[in-house]
C-alpha cells in the first residue's frame, strides 16, 4: 500500500501482526497476544484513538523503559472489601485484567470492591475493563489518570496540567444490553487527536488550543514539527487539548487525578513524574441492593423507554452509551477496518525496524473478501 490509500485489515490478522510485532519487541506469546487482541477490541468497537495506532508508541515505551514486559500487578493493600495494587509500569493489559478480575471476584464475596490500581502501563479504552465487569454481572465505576501526560489545559487556562482522565460507567443489564458509558473528560481523547495526525478524522472545533490559547484544528500543536519516521510524543508541543463542557469536564478531570493518582498512590499529573496509568474502580453486585423491586427488569425497561424517544434525525435511531460500540463491532468483524496511510506506514516501518518480513505481515493482515 502507498500514497494516501488506507489499508483495510482483519480483526484476526490484524491482531496476529501485532502479536508478531510485540514478540520481537520482547514479550511472550500469551502476554503479546493480549496486547495485540486488545488494541484490536478498540478498533473493532469503532475507538481507532485506543486501537493499533499505539504498536509503534507502546514498542518506543517499552524501549525508554516507560512500559515493561513480563510484569504482573503486586498486591499492596488486601482488606475484606477493598484492594491496592500495583502494576510495576507493566502493560496496561495484563497487569489491569489482573486488577480488574481481582476487583470482580472481591465484589462476587463481598458485594462490593472498591480496587486502586496504580503505577500501570497504559489501560487502553476503559470501556473495555466496565464491559468485562458487566460480562460477570457487576456494575462497575471507573476513574483513571495519566501520570505526567499533561495535555489537558483546565477550565480558564492556556497551560497544560491535567491529563485526559477517563471517567467509565458499566451498568449490568441481565435482561438485554449493558450500559456502557466511556469518556475522556478532555473534549476528545489525545489518541484521536493522533489519528488525525496519521492522516485520520479531524479533531472537533474547541478541542484543541495552540501554545497561545488560542482555538486551533491543527493536530501537531500537541506534538510539535516531527523528523520523518519519528514517533509522535503528544508532551512536545506548545498546544494543549481542552476539556468537554467547559469547567464540568476540568472538575471530572480534577476529580479523576485526586482519586485515580492521589488516592491510590499512583501520583497525579505533572512535571518530573513518570509515566503511568492509576485507576479507582469500584465494583457492586448488581443485585446487592434488590430487595424485590427487580433491578434487571428496571435498568431494561429505561433503557427501552430512552431508545423510544423521537429521532432527531429519522435517519439516526436514539442509542444508549455501548450502542455505537456494539454496532461498529458487528460491522467491522464483518467487513474489516481501515487503517490510515500513515498509520499503516509507521506501523509496519515498526515491525520492519525490528527485522520482520514487512510483504508477510501486510498479506497477513489484510481484509479479503
Amino acid at each position: 500500500m502507498s500514497g494516501d490509500t488506507p489499508t483495510r485489515v482483519s480483526a484476526d490478522g490484524i491482531t496476529e501482526l501485532g502479536k508478531r510485532v510485540f514478540i520481537a519487541a520482547g514479550a511472550g506469546p500469551d502476554e503479546a497476544h493480549a496486547i495485540s487482541a486488545n488494541l484490536v477490541n478498540s478498533n473493532l468497537s469503532g475507538h481507532d484513538s485506543h486501537g493499533v495506532v499505539r504498536i509503534p508508541r507502546y514498542v518506543m515505551w517499552e524501549n525508554t523503559g516507560n512500559l515493561k514486559f513480563g510484569q504482573s500487578a503486586d498486591l499492596m493493600l488486601d482488606g475484606d472489601a477493598f484492594l491496592l495494587m500495583d502494576g510495576n509500569k507493566g502493560f496496561g493489559q495484563v497487569v489491569g485484567q489482573e486488577a480488574v478480575d481481582a476487583g470482580i471476584a472481591k465484589a462476587k464475596s463481598h458485594g462490593v470492591a472498591v480496587v486502586g490500581l496504580r503505577r500501570a502501563g497504559h489501560l487502553g479504552r476503559i470501556g473495555f475493563w466496565a464491559e468485562r465487569a458487566c460480562d460477570a454481572g457487576l456494575t462497575s465505576i471507573h476513574f483513571t489518570n495519566v501520570s505526567q501526560s499533561m495535555l489537558v489545559a483546565p477550565f480558564g487556562a492556556a497551560d497544560r496540567r491535567v491529563s485526559t482522565a477517563p471517567v467509565t460507567v458499566g451498568v449490568c443489564n441481565p435482561n438485554g444490553d449493558d450500559f456502557i458509558l466511556d469518556f475522556a473528560t478532555s473534549k476528545v481523547a489525545e489518541g484521536k487527536v493522533l489519528v488525525a495526525l496519521r492522516g485520520g478524522k479531524q479533531p472537533p472545533e474547541g478541542a484543541l488550543i495552540d501554545g497561545d490559547g488560542k482555538p486551533t484544528l491543527d493536530p501537531s500543536v500537541l506534538y510539535g514539527p516531527l523528523a520523518p519516521g519519528e514517533v509522535a510524543d503528544p508532551r512536545a508541543g506548545p498546544g494543549a487539548l481542552l476539556t468537554m463542557g467547559d469547567h464540568k469536564g476540568s472538575g471530572l478531570a480534577l476529580a479523576c487525578e485526586l482519586l485515580a493518582g492521589a488516592l491510590t498512590g499512583s501520583t497525579t499529573t505533572g512535571p518530573g513524574t513518570k509515566t503511568h496509568n492509576g485507576m479507582l474502580s469500584i465494583y457492586i453486585k448488581s443485585d446487592l441492593l434488590d430487595d424485590g423491586h427487580n433491578f434487571g427488569d428496571a435498568v431494561n425497561d429505561y433503557i427501552d423507554y430512552v431508545r423510544s424517544a423521537r429521532p432527531a434525525d429519522p435517519e439516526k435511531p436514539v442509542m444508549i452509551p455501548g450502542d455505537p460500540e456494539r454496532k461498529a463491532r458487528q460491522d467491522r468483524k464483518a467487513n474489516g477496518f481501515d487503517i490510515a496511510a500513515p498509520t499503516w506506514t509507521s506501523i509496519i516501518d515498526t515491525a520492519g525496524n525490528l527485522g520482520l518480513n514487512q510483504a508477510e505481515l501486510t498479506n497477513i493482515a489484510t481484509f479479503k473478501n
